[in-house]
């Protein structure tokens, strides 16, 4: 079993662009200079589940053709916001029969 990519798979696989929050608006600002796209905006996108992240140590990175495939249609179904579990991690109260 080869794991390595032929010549032909390496000449067509392209490596996605992975950025920090901070490098990714950095990078939609350099574009479109006028754009009201913020660092807390798409932290917010993450933290609801709407934007896939990638967590490299404490670095938390998006892939930007992902956000700009968002930023093109965010009412895409991928992008719908993840359920949230309810009841799980906060404190719960104790049954009184114990």
């Amino acid at each position: 079993m080869n794991i390595y990519p032929t010549a032909e798979q390496a000449a067509t696989t392209r490596i996605p662009v992975v950025l920090t929050v901070k490098d990714a608006v950095h990078k939609i600002k350099e574009d479109c200079p006028g754009t009201a796209i913020t660092e807390n905006y798409l932290r917010q996108l993450i933290k609801d589940g709407v934007l896939p992240e990638l967590k490299a140590g404490n670095k938390v990175l998006i892939n930007l053709d992902v956000l700009i495939e968002y930023l093109s249609n965010p009412t895409a179904e991928k992008f719908q916001p993840k359920a949230k579990v309810i009841g799980f991690g906060g404190i719960r109260p104790i049954a009184a029969g114990r």
